[in-house]
């Protein structure tokens, strides 16, 4: 009497989920090794770095799960790079990121307010004066300590504006005063508000815009 052939081994989808997920994890390591020995300044191609393993896991894996979603395995294993896209890739990504902006490496940002509420873009009209406040973020005192020079710039016919003192620290709230003559023309103006950090190898710089529609 033959013996009877053996049943094959199920193979557990499970198993190929967590390969794919140990894979995903692999190729995070290693694109933050290769960049780590390439990148030298603490800022340029860092933030590219932090997104790049979950740019290539996520859209990557779910065009292999798509293509082998016949195949209950090899659809599973693709799974498993999708998740690893979001943890530990994008995670870490986003802890990367996070501390690339309060290094200063994501550039600053310069916060204009009206009343205690951020304002992007006033109406007033002709021969207003406006009381405003201006706040440099995007840095602190604890990684960028010293003075930001304030300034403003506008090409507006009658509008200006002056800071309440010519440099402020990040993060402290400065104000903002804007003269508009009565003889500005009715139309929409745009003022620039700058801070600048001078440092011996770099400089430091915090912007922002300021809309005004005018009115008569």
């Amino acid at each position: 009497m033959t013996a009877a052939p053996a049943a094959p081994r199920s193979r557990s989808p499970l198993l190929a989920f967590l390969l794919g997920w140990g894979l995903g994890a692999l190729v995070l390591l290693l694109v933050r090794g290769v960049g780590f020995a390439v990148l030298d300044g603490p800022c340029q191609g860092r933030t590219v770095l932090a997104l790049l393993p979950p740019l290539l896991l996520g859209p990557g894996g779910l065009a292999l799960t798509a293509l082998n979603w016949n195949r209950p395995r090899r659809a599973a294993l693709s799974l498993g790079l999708v998740v690893a896209s979001l943890f530990p890739a994008l995670a870490v990504g986003a802890r990367d990121i996070g501390i690339l902006r309060a290094s200063g490496c994501a550039g600053g940002y310069v916060v204009v307010s009206r009343g205690g509420e951020s304002v992007a873009e006033l109406t007033v009209d002709a021969g207003t004066t406006l009381d405003l406040t201006a706040r440099v973020g995007g840095y602190s005192a604890q990684t960028h300590p010293g003075a930001f020079a304030l300034s403003t710039q506008t090409t507006a016919p009658g509008v200006s504006a002056t800071f309440g003192q010519p440099q402020a620290a990040a993060g402290e709230t400065v104000p903002l005063r804007v003269l508009i003559s009565p003889q500005t023309p009715a139309n929409t103006y745009t003022l620039n508000v700058r801070g600048v950090q001078r440092g011996e190898a770099q400089n430091f710089e915090a912007t922002g815009t300021l809309t005004l529609n005018v009115r008569r």
